[in-house]
């Protein structure tokens, strides 16, 4: 049975799910948001959607599940992408994604979104200040975490990687250089040498600037 994938191109947490999706050769299709015209905020989208006002969203069946977390995880049972082969595995590729959420995406995407997606005239400097001071902080935990290994928490490639992965393959300026951080570069590069791989705006449909 087909996916769907409620997204847009510009959210690192969609290009999470859709290149878990591609990777797996499953059989998916993106269903657009056009969030910078407040799609995900409509009633109709927290109706029937998400009401939590938010992308992603997989449908599978008679399922709706949000949360990119969430989705990798009923995705590892769907799809065979990879979340540990035992409890002790599983659960330290679940401390991975749970921190990326917290402290990397959970950051660098909202740096992104006010250092390139609102109007100069607009953006708090002083907050993105603070949060480039808070993404330097865990992109060095992460440099230092690849030092001596090719995979975030396993022996190979898991959810643990695409979860961490997906904002730093974006273009625009937030402040990140990968030349900066050589271990990360390093496993950013094996990614990329993946037959499938595609870059975000390859994968999904863009949604700024407005249409």
């Amino acid at each position: 049975m087909k996916f769907q994938l409620h997204s847009f191109g510009e959210s690192g947490h969609s290009y999470k799910i859709a290149l878990a999706l591609h990777f797996a050769k499953a059989d998916w299709q993106q269903i657009f948001i056009d969030f910078f015209r407040g799609e995900a905020r409509s009633e109709t989208y927290k109706n029937e959607i998400n009401p939590m006002a938010e992308v992603p969203v997989l449908v599978h069946g008679d399922k709706k599940i949000s949360q990119s977390g969430a989705i990798l995880d009923y995705l590892h049972g769907k799809t065979g992408i990879y979340f540990g082969k035992n409890e002790q595995e599983r659960s330290e590729i679940l401390r991975w994604v749970l921190w990326d959420n917290s402290r990397l995406s959970g950051s660098l995407g909202p740096t992104r979104f006010l250092m390139n997606f609102i109007p100069k005239d607009k953006k708090p400097i002083e907050v993105i200040s603070y949060l480039q001071k808070r993404n330097s902080t865990a992109l060095s935990i992460l440099e230092s975490h690849l030092r001596e290994q090719n995979w975030i928490a396993a022996d190979q490639f898991s959810a643990a990687d695409l979860s961490c992965c997906s904002y730093l393959f974006y273009p625009e300026d937030y402040g990140f250089n990968r030349k900066s951080y050589p271990n990360i570069d390093r496993w950013l590069s094996k990614i990329e040498t993946y037959e499938n791989w595609k870059h975000p705006y390859d994968l999904l449909e863009r949604a700024y600037p407005p249409k």
